[in-house]
């Protein structure tokens, strides 16, 4: 691939906030020379965008794969939390995704995972303690702890908490936060252990109050959780505090879009172009101390050339001067990737979905169609032959979370607003500890979706008798090892048949992720059972 070459066009210059003419000398993939004259060019060059925090896994690609997508958008890199293969498997699953990265032209910026299980109240298939985070912040490869889910750990002044912190520290790399609706006391106290962003804001007044004790905020648009509307009147009163991030993409979605999504919605509702295009890279690069290009001389040659600055769509994307994409095709060529997994999951059985009447109320999870978190309620229940099942008619679902690391019982729950008529839905990508998540209109088609999805060992997949979505993901139950847009097609057939299936919710399968997430309020499910968030304890499912 040639790397040398020079380009002419409007310079987008962030860093001294001005547009020139000019050309751009890239010799063996960095700017040596930038000039001011000229040119007939009217493209304007500008940095490429990047994704402030993001789980690639949730992609359900490897990162190579994420990347022969993301580049079409304008992305040149992404600050990415592997925290999802390293609850799955630890430290190699860290290096797995650092390897394949490496493999294709693209800037992946991966961080140490500092809560690996997320909690103590749910099955893992991997622990990251503090000498493990030591050593990863050691490596060149690691360049911060990822975000620190376990406040109630630092404000508790756990000692391991705090190890792991203070080893980011020791080796001059920040710490990302994760910290939704802290305030007062406790966030000053969180904020003041040195962590030094959120990206879990659902309102402007939260976000107002962490900025003003000093953190950077990311606005999250992501496949599930979208808090961009809330979040960007920012963008007016505190520019240089923002980053843009998507956190969760699925694959369909990363097809259609990525941080250039967000740049053209900024843009469009009025404010500053120079003020959005610095949250979209900018900031982050400064943040992080990111070796990605701003367009300066002795940078690496990364950038996309755009024919509106107003509505920037990227028609090239340049990384290390080597054109990784243009008008909107993928240069990034396919690598084999290896499918390392841990799936030990006996196939279910009916009885393990019997859930017995005890004549009680129950409590109901509500989930909230684009948001993490979940409200929760007591109602009657529908009871069939002594069990209590699914509601059809009131949209009160059977949900149960199934322990994939070795033989157990599954935990089984309620669930409000998934809108499913007929069928289920089960994943192996349900955060943080990746057991097995399911969801369905009744027992049977429980079973059948969950025992299709372990035939495969992991994935997603729909089921209602004759019609049956799988999408295999065999690379730890997360991710898929084959072409990417393919995957993407695939995954795109499971959310309609999920659609048709009667589900209201804009993306169904990543909302059922998030069920299992007990870092996250109101009223949540692991594999060990119901829990309470708000008291970080279990609780039953009847009423108390």
């Amino acid at each position: 691939m040639n790397n040398s070459f020079t380009i002419g066009g409007q310079i987008v210059d962030l860093v001294n906030s001005r547009i020139f003419s000019g050309v751009v000398v890239v010799e063996d993939g960095k700017i040596t020379k930038i000039e001011q004259q000229p040119v007939g060019n009217t493209q304007y060059i500008m940095p490429g965008f990047v994704d402030a925090h993001v789980h690639i896994e949730s992609s359900m690609l490897v990162p190579s794969e994420f990347a022969r997508l993301a580049v079409c958008h304008g992305t040149v890199a992404t600050v990415s939390d592997p925290h999802e293969i390293a609850n799955v498997l630890g430290k190699e699953g860290v290096k797995y995704m650092i390897e394949n990265g490496k493999k294709v032209p693209f800037k992946f910026v991966f961080g140490a995972p500092s809560c690996v299980p997320s909690t103590a109240f749910e099955t893992a298939g991997a622990v990251l303690d503090a000498n493990d985070i030591e050593e990863l912040m050691a490596s060149d490869d690691i360049h911060y702890l990822s975000e620190m889910m376990n406040y109630p750990g630092v404000l508790a002044d756990d000692p391991e908490i705090l190890k792991k912190i203070a080893a980011a520290q020791k080796h001059g790399k920040p710490v990302d936060g994760h910290a939704p609706a802290l305030s007062g006391r406790d966030l000053q106290k969180y904020v003041g252990a040195g962590i030094s962003t959120d990206h879990e804001c659902f309102t402007l007044a939260e976000a107002l109050e962490k900025i003003s004790l000093g953190m950077k905020i990311l606005i999250r648009e992501g496949s599930a959780a979208k808090n961009f509307e809330a979040l960007i009147p920012l963008m007016e009163s505190h520019p240089d505090k923002l980053m843009f991030c998507s956190d969760d993409k699925h694959p369909n979605e990363l097809v259609k879009g990525h941080v250039d999504e967000l740049v053209r919605r900024s843009i469009a509702l009025g404010y500053n172009v120079m003020d959005v295009l610095k949250a979209a890279s900018l900031n982050a690069v400064r943040h992080y101390k990111l070796n990605v290009g701003m367009l300066q001389v002795g940078d690496d040659a990364d950038f996309i050339m755009v024919d509106d600055l107003r509505n920037p769509v990227a028609q090239q994307t340049y990384i290390k001067g080597v054109l990784v994409a243009e008008n909107g095709t993928s240069n990034i060529k396919y690598v084999e990737a290896e499918t390392p997994n841990y799936f030990e999951c006996p196939y279910l059985q009916a009885e393990d979905l019997f859930v017995p009447d005890e004549g009680k109320k129950i409590k109901v999870i509500e989930c909230l169609d684009g948001q993490l978190i979940t409200e929760s309620f007591l109602t009657e229940s529908k009871v069939e032959n002594g069990s209590i099942v699914s509601d059809v008619e009131r949209d009160i679902l059977k949900m149960v979370v199934v322990n994939r690391y070795q033989p157990s019982k599954p935990a089984v729950a309620f669930i409000k607003n998934f809108g499913l008529k007929r069928g289920a839905l089960a994943s192996s990508v349900a955060h943080d500890s990746h057991n097995i998540v399911a969801v369905g209109a009744s027992d049977r088609d429980i079973l059948h979706a969950v025992n299709l999805l372990i035939e495969h060992g992991g994935g997603v997949t729909a089921y209602c008798g004759t019609e049956m979505v799988a999408v295999p993901l065999p690379v730890a139950g997360l991710m898929s090892n084959e072409d990417g847009y393919e995957v993407a097609q695939a995954y795109q057939k499971a959310d309609t048949l999920a659609k048709r299936f009667g589900s209201t919710l804009y993306a169904p399968f990543m909302t059922l992720a998030f069920m299992a997430l007990l870092v996250i309020p109101e009223l949540k499910l692991s594999d060990q059972g119901l829990f309470d968030v708000t008291n970080f304890v279990f609780t039953s499912l009847y009423e108390d």
